[in-house]
């Protein structure tokens, strides 16, 4: 008895201590939350005032015939007419659909494949190399202005400097922007030209690749070719991969180039008529803006899937190297 009455201090001045140590420990956590919630608040409050209450309230403008010229007290609720009226009866949106798939096809694989030839090129310290890396990085800093636009369909019309560059060569040029033929070609090379951005991630990718992986191939008698398609590619794969999901998003996102090019109409006869040209023609033209929020949604709905399947296929040849490796 008097050996457990001895131990029953110890013991309690041992519970003691853990008891008062919880309630401070909670306690702190809780202002630290709460300073975190207090410093997130400015993201949220844009997020929410920004993002996602006009992604909301355009989701409920796509059941309805909203017109921008329409007062609030003609709004009607028309259910699933917007989307059946979109994949049935409006033959613009097919075609839109024609062409940015085209536009995207083609653009985004060229674009990647300049990209990584230039940075093979650059991937070597030699003098001046930093002054090429620059050079061919500065079309992706003027991104998709309107300025570039404007010089490019002045570039690329009938009278432009490509058509006098042709000339110089006994070559006969043709009225590119305005040639239904050739219209979304201009557009695609404009995208193509400002690989910068890929490019530099793919730089960035090359630079971790082992050299002793190269050495290896080189004993084994493995040529360039065989050292690029064997060691490169498949240690290159993750950053292929994020440069290929980025540029299809931004190829599908095509606006700016097409607008200004065409003047806002997608011609001539309707070929670089891409699919953000038409939600903007339909909103903002013709204040169609419930019909134009159905097409966005749609047109997100298709990206999120395309993504997917980017994601869902990339297991099959995307490889990820080990950090022992």
């Amino acid at each position: 008895m008097a050996l457990s009455t001895a131990r029953q201090p110890a013991t309690g001045a041992r519970a003691k201590p853990g008891r008062s140590g919880k309630p401070r420990e909670s306690r702190l956590r809780r202002q630290e939350g709460l300073a975190g919630y207090v410093f997130l608040s400015p993201w949220l409050l844009g997020l929410m005032a920004i993002t996602a209450f006009p992604m909301l309230f355009s989701l409920y403008l796509s059941f309805t015939n909203y017109d921008v010229l329409a007062s609030w007290d003609q709004v009607e609720w028309v259910g699933l007419d917007n989307y059946r009226r979109m994949f049935t009866e409006d033959p613009s949106y097919w075609h839109a659909v024609q062409v940015t798939l085209t536009y995207a096809l083609i653009a985004v694989p060229l674009k990647l494949a300049a990209a990584l030839g230039v940075a093979l090129l650059l991937n070597r310290e030699r003098r001046g190399v930093g002054l090429f890396r620059s050079l061919f990085y500065l079309p992706s800093l003027l991104g998709g202005s309107v300025a570039l636009a404007l010089v490019w369909r002045a570039m690329f019309s009938g009278d432009g400097a490509f058509n006098d560059l042709l000339a110089f060569f006994g070559i006969h040029g043709e009225p590119w922007v305005n040639d239904p033929a050739w219209a979304l070609e201009t557009l695609m090379v404009l995208a193509i030209w400002q690989f910068g951005a890929p490019m530099v991630i793919f730089l960035a990718g090359l630079k971790q690749v082992p050299t002793e992986l190269y050495e290896a191939a080189a004993v084994d008698g493995a040529g360039k070719f065989r050292q690029f398609w064997n060691v490169t590619l498949p240690m290159l794969s993750p950053v292929i991969f994020f440069n290929l999901v980025l540029e299809t998003i931004n190829g599908f996102q095509g606006f700016t180039s097409a607008f200004v090019i065409s003047n806002g109409t997608g011609g001539p006869v309707y070929s670089t008529l891409l699919y953000t040209l038409h939600i903007y023609n339909e909103g903002f033209t013709e204040f169609r803006m419930g019909y134009a929020s159905a097409l966005s949604w749609v047109f997100l709905i298709a990206i999120g899937l395309i993504t997917v399947v980017f994601f869902t296929t990339g297991r099959f040849w995307v490889h990820y190297s080990d950090g022992d490796d």
